[in-house]
């Protein structure tokens, strides 16, 4: 097994993985390439259209019932999990689509950059969990470089900046949700503007 610290997969082995190569990988792929940003995650989409002026609260995207929205402190600092945006009223996680997945993780502070630090909330950011390039998940902390990793191709992301891409073959950061405070939960922000992803 390889180690976090270590990445590195050939691309062959994107051809025989579901979670790496399928249709909604190529969608999400090419709505990143053509700068379509809000269609490439369908809850966005849902709540531009008006579906939804609610606030979406967040739960693990590995639950599989008893819905629990995550607060600040159910998060460690530096262990990123992947998350589904969940409807408090309907009672329903927007999982629909694997692209929905974000990735929230705690981090200092501190040591965040100004506009990375406005778009958290306690100390935890939130980023799409699909990599730019190819489409796998992307959910490993590398805590000696402080950096977000993907297993399938080694691309690395700075989190405390913006998700910015410091290594592998990303094109582009990952795109960036703001967060707030809906109550004691974490909630993507309200007056969020479609999620950034860079130049």
């Amino acid at each position: 097994m390889m180690s976090p610290d270590n990445l590195h997969s050939p691309c062959s082995t994107c051809a025989s993985n579901p979670g790496c190569a399928d249709t909604e990988r190529r969608q999400f792929l090419g709505s990143v390439a053509a700068g379509g940003l809000l269609s490439a995650f369908p809850f966005m989409a849902a709540k531009a259209q008006g579906a939804s002026k609610r606030p979406l609260q967040l739960v693990d995207a590995d639950a599989e019932a008893d819905f629990k929205p995550l607060r600040p402190t159910d998060l460690q600092i530096g262990k990123p999990l992947l998350v589904f945006p969940f409807d408090a009223q309907t009672k329903k996680p927007q999982s629909e689509s694997r692209l929905n997945k974000l990735v929230v993780v705690r981090l200092p502070e501190d040591q965040m950059a100004p506009d990375t630090l406005a778009r958290s909330a306690s100390g935890v950011l939130a980023y799409s969990g699909i990599c730019t390039h190819q489409g796998c998940e992307v959910k490993t902390w590398m805590a000696k470089e402080k950096v977000l990793g993907c297993y399938c191709h080694s691309s690395k992301f700075d989190l405390f900046d913006s998700a910015k891409v410091v290594g592998g073959p990303a094109p582009k950061p990952l795109a960036a949700f703001a967060l707030a405070m809906d109550g004691e939960f974490l909630a993507i922000a309200p007056t969020s503007p479609p999620p950034t992803a860079g130049q």
